[in-house]
């Protein structure tokens, strides 16, 4: 029997200087090592409604520049459609604005980071509880990721199980329940889209502090944290197999 496609909700696009690469969809798909055909995107941002739940083995949540605080329609109905998801036991993994609106959908907090905007490759310090988690069980203890955020998960959903930090973030990811994970960093950047974001962010990052020049020249590879990816995948295929 063929196996259900996964769901990307699409909630923004790439800086556009990143554009020829293409979208967060398939940044995401190249590193999920999914086929195209294993995959169904649909663009909330630009009010695509979301489907019939049933009908998919897991979701992903891209990134997006829009802001959760904001609580834009698309986004709070978004908010809606995952918390449902989320109860109903399917498989959910939020990235960077994802994880956010995932924390928000579960009744956590979401604002603005008080240590101000993160970029480029950080280091991941993992908490305790993550040796146990199907995810990120047999990682090392810290390892690089990408990432580049101004707002931040302040408080977990309650009942979520903090995975991961960073200096400047005290959850780069979390658990909530058997099967839905937020992940604050960006496991299917490269070391080519983490440079492009750090020059497009470079007045951005001027302003908090930060020098662009330094932070791109800091730029590494992270294939742990692209590991992600693929375990989420697999997690979601061993589980159908079972049922």
């Amino acid at each position: 029997m063929k196996p259900q496609p996964f769901l990307i909700v699409e909630t923004g696009q790439p800086f556009p200087t990143l554009r020829r690469y293409g979208r967060f969809p398939h940044w995401i798909r190249v590193a999920a090592g999914l086929e195209e055909a294993e995959t169904v995107v649909v663009n909330v941002e630009h009010g695509e409604a979301l489907p019939d739940r049933g009908d998919f083995a897991a979701t992903i949540v891209t990134g997006s520049a829009a802001f959760v605080t904001d609580r834009a329609d698309w986004s709070e109905r978004s908010a809606d459609w995952l918390r449902d998801a989320a109860h109903g036991g399917m498989p959910l993994l939020g990235i960077c604005y994802g994880h956010q609106l995932l924390a928000h959908a579960l009744g956590g907090q979401v604002d603005y980071n008080p240590a101000g905007r993160e970029s480029g490759t950080i280091v991941l310090e993992l908490e305790a509880p993550a040796a146990a988690d199907p995810l990120f069980a047999g990682l090392p203890a810290s390892f690089p990721a990408h990432a580049t955020h101004l707002q931040t998960v302040l408080r977990a959903p309650d009942g979520a199980t903090v995975l991961a930090r960073s200096a400047q973030d005290n959850c780069h990811a979390f658990r909530w329940g058997e099967q839905t994970w937020g992940l604050q960093f960006h496991p299917e950047f490269a070391t080519h889209h983490m440079r492009g974001y750090v020059r497009a962010r470079a007045d951005c990052i001027a302003r908090h502090g930060g020098c662009a020049r330094s932070v791109a020249r800091d730029v590494s590879a992270a294939p742990l944290a692209r590991q992600l990816l693929r375990r989420f995948v697999r997690h979601v295929r061993r589980g159908s197999s079972t049922h």
